[in-house]
């Protein structure tokens, strides 16, 4: 899952992309309003994270401006603005949720899930074939039985799986789950790929993670 963070204090921004990336989710950062409106209006987000007070464009207007073409992506404000009728401000505007400074990042990447839970209508807990990966935990299992995943992997067992049925092409992961804009060696997906196919013991009539041949790959259930 992919997320936007707008947020000039650089040191809350850090903060927030290193705890998000440890969460397995792949985060873009911008300092000031212009840059992060062009982010927002051109890239594939899954949710954004906007400050209020930010240089050149205040959060609200990036929202706005944002939910003039995408009507369904979750937005959560982060400031230090703390009256109800700034809240209610925020929310009529088009933001999902308001979470004020100073904030707990635990309360805040609960809020994160709830959002795209919401937005997915989706339980804790994908499932492709025998394989059930639990979002809250953390854990993925196969017949009942935990395997050991590395963040990147479980990320792109996630990516698949909330893609199920769909091609996913070497862009989309690469971008995804390495956060990676530009041409790259995408090779590396091919060893994260295999590595993951050993790790859940797939079997010849498991073939729940398939090659689309000069693609990528797609996920499926047979």
């Amino acid at each position: 899952m992919r997320i936007l963070i707008v947020e000039d204090e650089i040191g809350i921004a850090n903060f927030l992309k290193q705890g998000l990336e440890e969460e397995s989710f792949a985060v873009d950062v911008a300092n000031a309003g212009d840059e992060g409106l062009m982010l927002a209006l051109t890239g594939e987000y899954d949710l954004l994270i906007l400050d209020w007070m930010l240089p050149e464009k205040s959060g609200i207007e990036i929202c706005t401006q944002f939910r003039k073409e995408f009507k369904d992506t979750p937005v959560i404000f982060l400031t230090a603005k703390d009256t109800v009728k700034e809240t209610i401000f925020g929310l009529q505007i088009g933001a999902n949720d308001y979470i004020k400074k100073p904030f707990h990042f635990e309360e805040l990447l609960e809020r994160i899930r709830v959002q795209l839970r919401t937005k997915t209508s989706e339980t804790n807990e994908l499932v492709l074939g025998t394989i059930v990966l639990n979002l809250n935990s953390h854990t993925v299992t196969k017949e009942n039985n935990e395997i050991a995943l590395t963040q990147k992997e479980f990320a792109l067992l996630e990516l698949l799986i909330r893609n199920k049925g769909k091609v996913c092409s070497r862009t989309k992961i690469i971008e995804s789950v390495w956060d990676i804009h530009f041409d790259y060696n995408t090779s590396v997906i091919d060893v994260f790929i295999n590595a993951l196919r050993k790790k859940l013991n797939l079997s010849i009539t498991e073939n729940y993670i398939q090659t689309v041949r000069g693609v990528g790959y797609i996920a499926k259930e047979i």
